[in-house]
């Protein structure tokens, strides 16, 4: 079964100035080439969105909550307010219960993270893009916490790949 790919808050206000995550350049040019591999096979493709409030950067209408990449027919938008895209919205009824996911996107240790486990716990097989996802320094630096939500994602069953690895049909 060809993998669907969930592409998490792949939005202006994670990639774009004036607040990027570091490394957003390289991040974004990986992202859509696995995005462009996922439409190439005719993989279902799920823009996931996040939608702030108060002043966050993502406000719905806002430049910042705009998606970096144009959704094309027959893709989905989900609309989303919490890290795990599964809760209250219609993602899991737009996926076969069966169908492998691929996961890129931001933070890697929100919206990525809880969105993983949470398809995890719904049945799917779920593999991360190891280069396709970030997340700002805080506490550790991006590159750091990255590399701990790796572990531990694949320490609950998520599979790791690099971009290259992946494979869509």
């Amino acid at each position: 079964m060809v993998p669907a790919l969930l592409l998490i808050d792949v939005q202006n206000n994670m990639l774009l100035p004036p607040n990027p995550v570091p490394d957003a350049d390289r991040v974004a040019a990986v992202i859509s080439r696995v995005l462009e591999r996922a439409r190439a096979a005719g993989a279902q493709v799920v823009h996931i969105r996040n939608n702030g409030t108060g002043d966050d950067p993502d406000v719905p209408g806002t430049s910042g909550w705009e998606l970096v990449h144009e959704v094309r027919p027959g893709e989905h938008v989900v609309d989303k307010q919490t890290p795990d895209a599964f809760a209250d919205t219609q993602l899991g009824s737009l996926l076969p219960d069966s169908v492998p996911l691929v996961v890129a996107g931001m933070q890697s240790d929100f919206c990525v993270r809880a969105t993983a486990l949470a398809a995890l716990a719904r049945g799917h097989e779920v593999t991360l893009v190891q280069d396709a996802h970030a997340t700002y320094d805080d506490e550790l630096s991006a590159a750091e916490e990255s590399a701990r939500v790796d572990a531990e994602l694949s320490a609950a069953g998520v599979k790791l790949a690099g971009s290259g690895e992946v494979v869509f049909g």
